[in-house]
């Protein structure tokens, strides 16, 4: 079976808009994973000076994220939590 097409214009266009937002938003989400990996990396190598960058870094990611609505803010509420108890867990 394959996929319906449009055929009109408009709703060409918000096909294409709706592919694009959502590789954006995946690729919000994807840098917050990835920081959120750095940050436990620098922990686990216990540099403090990388740790306090990787969770700033990390914090802004999530807040950029969830300005953006690529992230529900009690997700990122949640998320930034979850660094905030790694980071305590550091010292």
């Amino acid at each position: 079976m394959a996929a319906a097409v449009a055929n009109i214009a408009s709703q060409r266009k918000r096909i294409v808009r709706a592919a694009r937002e959502h590789d954006e938003n995946r690729r919000q989400v994807s840098a917050v994973k990835t920081h959120f990996h750095r940050l436990e990396s620098a922990v686990a190598e216990g540099d403090a000076s990388a740790i306090d960058a990787e969770h700033r870094e990390l914090v802004s990611r999530i807040d950029r994220a969830a300005r953006t609505g690529a992230l529900h803010r009690n997700t990122a509420a949640r998320k930034k939590a979850r660094a905030a108890r790694v980071l305590a867990g550091a010292s």
